[in-house]
């Protein structure tokens, strides 16, 4: 069907406009009759947080998402512009997306006034009806709601109090629409006052002068749950008209973690297609990591670990891999768990640390969570199975470096040293020792389990030794190994 040019067309054409929320609901209702998914991309929310949303739009509510940060809030507030039909008219040159049947602005009215069924209509598609604010301290209430311009005044030889030299700020533009407001504790209370106002009465004083804006609106906010009651606040009246609090998490187990990196990690690198397989055991212990870190006591549980974490520990973790690759002239690209470690300046920002945390440094911290992923996932792996000689080799003084720049040929040389390790090693996986790069990456993996376990030491030059009778008594205990660097040589 041709698109409507003049208010005229439009009522030929039997267009019926809907509230934005009905729109919405209309739309979402079709979406679950379709079975289509509603959120896609977004992984481990399908039992937990969607259906919460979806009764939120059901119900016609506007909603808050509380999570720490990395739970994909923004993310699930962007895609809300998907339930959103691809066009509406709306009357040409509004500010504020006029209904060209019910328009609220005074251009808008005078506009029809003129024009009549002649009134221009311009299409506006559903990226042109989201607007998104992070809230900080310094945001006006002209950045929300709008200010007298000056400029206009003069220009149309209008007095200042004509709603025709209104400049509209963020929310109005918003008219027919999704606002969002990220992080809505940091708004200044009395910005949250006007959004208030509006929200309920529908008006709003601009410097002194009253403003009439039957605003139709979808608002959706975000917040961290701790600034939620603490660092900042939500007026209650404010927070009485939000319909519905829905609460997001972090992955709730290491398979559907690794699902959310394996989809959110960049490791499709140009010029190595095919050449590059990652271990399900590097992927888990990577993944791991990030929930060592969440339940770790220096680490602050406010403020959260990320998602990002594990996201960009892959990524850094493929680049060394890929590094090495280019260094040996190897054709296959395999991560090892050196590469894991090579990988802890993307950890280390990712952590708010406590005064613990503080006195230990991110750095020796990133490496006690690696060894404690590494020891977990290695248990799930390995259970039951002995290496008692591998164990020996080492306490009879023999020690082992596999550099995170050696090729897999050297470092199968080096481990045949080590009793009944490469046969071993590959009893889970199901591929076989002639996969050298595979085989290299199992086996240190398993010395890292032996470590975390502390049957074997790690210096800080990444060579693995022999374990004093000390530290094999003291399951848990950490750093002092990691200091060892005489121990290796």
């Amino acid at each position: 069907m041709t698109l409507a040019k003049t208010i005229g067309e439009l009522k030929q054409q039997r267009y019926r406009g809907a509230s934005v929320k009905d729109e919405l609901r209309a739309n979402l209702l079709r979406k679950l009759r379709a079975g289509e998914r509603v959120f896609p991309g977004i992984v481990g929310y399908d039992e937990t947080v969607v259906p919460q949303i979806v009764n939120a739009i059901l119900s016609r509510h506007n909603l808050i998402l509380l999570g720490l940060r990395g739970q994909a809030k923004s993310r699930i507030i962007r895609q809300l512009t998907n339930l959103l039909d691809e066009q509406i008219p709306a009357i040409a040159g509004s500010e504020v997306n006029d209904d060209p049947f019910h328009p609220i602005s005074a251009y808008g009215r005078e506009m029809i006034e003129k024009e009549g069924d002649k009134t221009p209509i311009a299409w506006v598609g559903r990226d042109a009806r989201f607007v998104e604010k992070l809230a900080t301290p310094d945001v006006t209430i002209a950045d929300i709601i709008g200010d007298v311009d000056p400029i206009k005044a003069a220009r149309g030889g209008r007095i200042l109090s004509d709603e025709l030299t209104i400049h509209y700020g963020l929310l109005p533009r918003a008219n027919r629409g999704i606002f969002a407001i990220n992080e809505l504790p940091d708004l200044a209370g009395k910005i949250q006052v006007g959004l208030f106002n509006i929200m309920q009465e529908g008006d709003v004083q601009i410097k002194g002068y009253p403003v009439r804006l039957a605003l139709d609106v979808m608002l959706v906010f975000s917040a961290n749950p701790e600034d939620y009651t603490a660092r900042g606040k939500i007026i209650t009246p404010l927070k009485d008209r939000i319909g519905a609090e829905v609460t997001t998490h972090y992955p709730t187990d290491i398979q559907l973690g690794v699902e959310i990196t394996k989809q959110e990690a960049w490791t499709k690198r140009e010029g190595f297609d095919g050449r590059l397989h990652i271990p399900d055991f590097i992927r888990e212990t990577i993944e791991q990591i990030a929930f060592e870190a969440r339940d770790d006591q220096r680490i602050d549980k406010r403020s959260g670990v990320s998602q990002r974490l594990p996201i960009t520990v892959t990524e850094s973790v493929v680049s060394n891999a890929e590094r090495r690759a280019l260094l040996t002239g190897e054709d296959e690209i395999v991560p090892r768990i050196s590469d894991v470690y090579a990988a802890a300046p993307s950890m280390t920002g990712k952590m708010e640390l406590e005064y613990e945390g503080e006195q230990i440094g991110a750095g020796r911290i990133a490496k006690d969570l690696i060894k404690r992923a590494a020891g977990e996932i290695f248990e799930g792996y390995f259970v039951g199975i002995d290496f008692a000689r591998a164990v020996g080799w080492f306490d009879a003084g023999n020690n082992l470096r596999l550099a995170d720049t050696a090729s897999a040929e050297e470092c199968v040389a080096l481990l045949e040293a080590v009793p009944e390790l490469l046969d071993t090693a590959l009893v889970p996986f199901d591929f076989d020792e002639s996969d050298k790069a595979q085989t290299v990456s199992a086996c240190e993996f398993v010395l890292e389990g032996l470590y975390a376990q502390n049957k074997i030491s790690r210096n800080e030059e990444g060579g693995y030794t022999a374990a004093t009778k000390a530290k094999k008594d003291r399951r848990g205990m950490i750093y002092d190994d990691l200091t060892e660097t005489g121990r290796y040589s």
